[in-house]
Order: structure tokens, then sequence, then C-alpha cells
């Protein structure tokens, strides 16, 4: 009977032996970077990142193949990386190009596959493949030393003599940027750096070569026994990350100001306010969950839709209620994309301010050749062909034009103005704003001019 309790105890134990196991293994978390470099994998690094301080990971392995993207992807990525807490490490699987490098060097430690390569780190026109301006070039090649420069310097003492040396060379980043600097051996003032594998080693930007994940886990993480976690998007990451995307926020915004002028157009809730405020929706709700957009910057957009209505409707012309409707549009758009607390632009980088305006200009520019576009094509062959009166219906009036008569007669306020009201003139009554002021009823009115089926009056 005691052996059988025994065995019994015995039994109930071995799963928290295995739990006690499991724990006390070093968890790896896993982040594929496996392709260019953009608002897609921007939210996958930071998810990734998130969910492995969650699941108490001991170390960041970046699993990397890409032939580069945007540079201010790249600058956030580097950046949180750099401010990390843990290891991040990165194996190339073939390719860190331009912003992938950017990436890679910003990691605790680098490792490649034989036959990889990482560098070619210029910044190119994304339409035509052609470098960038100096002044671009400039920000890549400072950035990229900065980042080498971040992970300090090795002491040595050989015969006695101490020697400081950088761990990462900052020259070898800039030349990665730069042809103009030459690298012995390597790259001549005609080449823009790229390394292979060895070359890599050779000159301290590749802490070893490894055919595989687990290789790098065993061989040089010394992990003999490991649990690996990998991070896998989801379809919401995967419409959040397109959402987020530049080109697509330019041209989310070109349909709200297009949607926004017609609407005003022709008033009515129609198909322009159903596109411009889906396209507001779209642009506003993934930086909102993201943590970009705050619910002041919604409001302050808000405010300004109502500033300009009220600028059209109620005191036509351009005045201030227009100026600042346009101002508050133009800021909401722009401060949803940077994050800022209550206007807290201390941490911002400029680059991210400037990315911010110039999407938000570039959306805004579309949006008035959408305008223009469209208006130019009202009533001519194509799907605006009936949005607008056509030739043989020259000459056909269906609103009466007897108020037109009525300029320069007096008559009488049949409500208050405040600026607009009726007016009763020859013993009908009419529409009327008030040119200057406000009307009180039974005050006499005379009319100054009839415009848009209106009559304009001033008090006697």
């Amino acid at each position: 009977m005691k052996n059988l309790n025994l065995v019994f105890l015995l039994f109930l134990l071995i799963p928290s032996f295995d739990v006690q196991a499991q724990e006390s293994k070093p968890v790896i978390y896993r982040i594929n970077i496996k392709e260019n470099i953009g608002s897609n994998t921007w939210i996958y690094l930071q998810n990734g990142l998130h969910e492995a301080r969650v699941k108490n990971a001991d170390a960041i392995l970046l699993h990397m193949n890409t032939y580069g993207g945007g540079v201010l992807e790249a600058d956030s990525m580097r950046t949180s990386i750099l401010n990390y807490p843990l290891p991040v490490y990165v194996f190339i699987d073939n390719n860190a190009a331009s912003a992938g490098a950017l990436i890679s060097i910003a990691c605790d430690s680098i490792f490649m596959r034989n036959s990889a390569s990482i560098g070619a780190a210029t910044v190119v026109n994304g339409a035509s493949g052609a470098a960038a301006p100096d002044k671009y070039q400039s920000y890549m090649r400072g950035t990229m030393r900065a980042t080498a420069e971040s992970h300090g310097k090795t002491v040595t003492v050989h015969e006695g003599d101490t020697i400081t040396k950088w761990r990462r060379d900052p020259l070898i980043a800039e030349a990665m940027v730069d042809e103009r600097i030459v690298i012995p051996g390597f790259a001549d003032s005609t080449q823009i750096l790229t390394l292979t594998a060895s070359q890599a080693i050779e000159l301290g930007y590749c802490d070893g070569i490894a055919e595989s994940i687990h290789e790098v886990i065993v061989t040089h993480l010394g992990k003999n026994d490991y649990i690996l976690e990998t991070y896998n998007p989801s379809f919401y990451d995967k419409i959040k990350g397109f959402l987020t995307n530049g080109v697509v926020q330019a041209l989310l915004i070109m349909f709200i100001i297009g949607g926004i002028y017609f609407e005003l157009q022709s008033p009515g809730l129609g198909f322009p306010t159903a596109v411009a405020i889906t396209a507001a929706i779209l642009y506003f709700a993934p930086l909102y969950l993201t943590g970009y957009a705050q619910n002041w910057e919604v409001l302050l957009f808000v405010l300004g839709l109502i500033f300009i209505v009220f600028e059209i409707f109620v005191v036509p012309g351009f005045g201030v209620p227009g100026v600042l409707g346009i101002v508050f549009i133009f800021s909401a758009l722009v401060l949803a994309l940077v994050g800022n607390i209550r206007f807290n632009f201390e941490n911002l980088p400029p680059a991210e301010l400037f990315r911010a305006v110039m999407i938000v200009l570039g959306g805004m520019g579309m949006g008035v050749g959408l305008i223009i576009y469209l208006s130019s094509r009202i009533g001519k062959p194509g799907f605006l062909n009936h949005a607008a009166l056509h030739a043989d219906q020259e000459g056909f009036v269906s609103v009466s034009m007897e108020p037109m008569m009525m300029v320069g007669k007096t008559g009488v306020a049949a409500t208050v103005l405040r600026p607009s009201g009726r007016v009763k003139v020859d013993g009908e009554h009419y529409d009327a704003i008030s040119m200057k002021g406000f009307i009180e009823q039974g005050d006499e009115v005379i009319v100054k001019r009839f415009t848009n089926f209106q009559l304009y009056v001033v008090k006697k």
C-alpha cells in the first residue's frame, strides 16, 4: 500500500517538474523583418517588442531579409531597438540593405548567413531610384554614424599599452551611405560600401556566421535548451499597417478635402459626405488605436469643420472662422501623425514632423487637384454626365425671377433677420439676408440687391 501511495505521489509531481523545467528555459522571441521597411514592419516591431515583455522573454532575435524601404520608419525602428531594455540580436538571412542595414547596426549583435550582405544605405528617390539630394544623404550619414557610436568603445591592453577603439567603426557605417568615404581594401571613392559576411566579421560588423536561427541561438548565444516564440502579425495588424502608410494617408486626406468641398457645394447628406466621413475614420482610427492621435486632436479636426461650415452658411465670405477652420483641420491632421502628449514635442524627431507635414500638404494638394478635375468633368461624358444641366435645357428657369424686380423697393421685416429671415415687399414675403447687423421684426428695410435667389436688405 505504501508503494502505491509513493507511485501516486510521483505521478502528481511529474507535471510540476515539467512546468519548472519549461520555466527555467530561456525564452528567445523572434520578430520577422522579411519585407520592405515601412509602416507594416514598424507595427510588427512595436507589437513584437511589447509581447516579448509580456511573455518575459530573455532576448529578441530579428530574422531579417530586406532590400530596404522607408528611412523614417527605419529610424523609428532603430530608436526603439536602441532604447529597448532587453538584448536585441539580428540574424541577416541574405539581405540587410539600406534601411535594413541601419536597423541591423542598432542591434546588440549581428549574425549573418554565409551568403548574406549588409550595406548600400544611400537614400534614393522612391519613384525614380536616383540618389536623393545631399541634405537627405547628410541626415542618413549622421544617423548611421550615431547608431554605430551608440555601441561604445572597447578597451584592450596590449604589451602595456591601452588601446581604445570603437566596437563598430562609425566611418564604416558612413561609407555605406557616402561613396566619397574610402575604406581601404573594401571600397574606393567610387563605391558605396556593401559587406559580405566574412568582410563584416573582419571589420567588426558581424559577430558570427550561422546558417539558421537554431545555430545562432545554440552556437553564438550559448543557449542549448531554449524556447523560441515568434510574433505572428494578425490581419488587423496588416490592415493597420496599410492604413498608416504615408501614401495611403495622403490619399485619405485627398478624399476628406474633396468630399467636404463637394458636399458644401450641394448641401445634403449624400455621397460626398459618406466619402469624407469614411476617409476621416480610416485616417484617424489606426492612429488613435496606435496611440498617436489623441482625443483632442480628433476634436480639433471636428471643430475645424464646424468653423468652415459656419463661415459658408452663416457669415458668407472669407473671414476669421474660415481661416481658423483651415488651421484647425491642418493642425489636427499633422499632430495625429506625430507622437505627442498635450503639445509636448520634447522628444519629437524633426524628421517625423517633416514627414507628417509633407503627407498632409501632399494630401491637400491632391485634394485640390481632385476638386479641379471633377469640377471640369461635371456635365461632360462620363460618370458625372448627369451632375449638371445640359445645353438642351438652356433658357428654362425653374425658380421665379420676380424677386429680382424688388431691388430698390422698400418693405418691412416680417421676421427677425439675424442675419437671415423674411421680409414683406409689395404684399409678398421673400427670403432675405441683412447686409449690416441684425434687423428686428417690423423695421422698415430697403432691398439693395438680389443674389442666389435671395434679397439682401439694409435697415431704412
